[in-house]
């Protein structure tokens, strides 16, 4: 293969990943920020949220879908709020927002996981049965055990990694 066919390959596969990965990230950054935070559990499962924060502010991300199907919408529904070290540093915390613009209510299983640098172990937190009414919002948090010994900093976003709903 001649070097410009290497060149317009590469240019193309750059496009692509630009594209799709700006439409599919799903997330948010995670910096070493230690704001406050909090588990809750709600209707017979344990419901999770996530949010992203670095040093001195924070950013958001949001989940994008298209189509139809149920994880698509789902997805829509969802938006990183903050993910973050809990205070106590013993936990990695996502905050997150989800919004059913529907008229009916529906039950909400949202798996997070925290991605970083070559050091950061891999870190998922899920939220279970989350019910959220028609045309109502409802915030929580997704927490998994912090495995490293630092601050949390090897840990630059929290991304959603499936998301699903079903009539509840």
């Amino acid at each position: 293969m001649k070097l410009r066919h290497v060149r317009a390959v590469a240019v193309f596969g750059i496009a692509v990943v630009a594209l799709t990965g700006a439409r599919g990230s799903h997330g948010a950054s995670c910096g070493g920020s230690h704001g406050s935070s909090s588990s809750s559990s709600s209707s017979g499962g344990s419901s999770s949220s996530g949010s992203d924060s670095t040093s001195g502010g924070s950013s958001t991300g949001s989940v994008s879908g298209v189509g139809g199907s149920s994880r698509d919408k789902a997805q829509r529904d969802i938006r990183i709020d903050e993910c973050k070290l809990s205070d106590d540093r013993k936990n990695l915390v996502a905050k997150i927002t989800i919004t059913n613009s529907d008229s009916t209510a529906y039950l909400y299983d949202v798996s997070l996981q925290f991605k970083g640098d070559a050091s950061a172990n891999i870190a998922m937190a899920n939220v279970d049965d989350l019910r959220v009414e028609g045309g109502a919002s409802q915030s929580t948090e997704a927490t998994t055990p912090y495995t490293g010994t630092g601050d949390g900093s090897e840990y630059t976003k929290c991304v959603v990694v499936t998301a699903d709903r079903s009539i509840g």
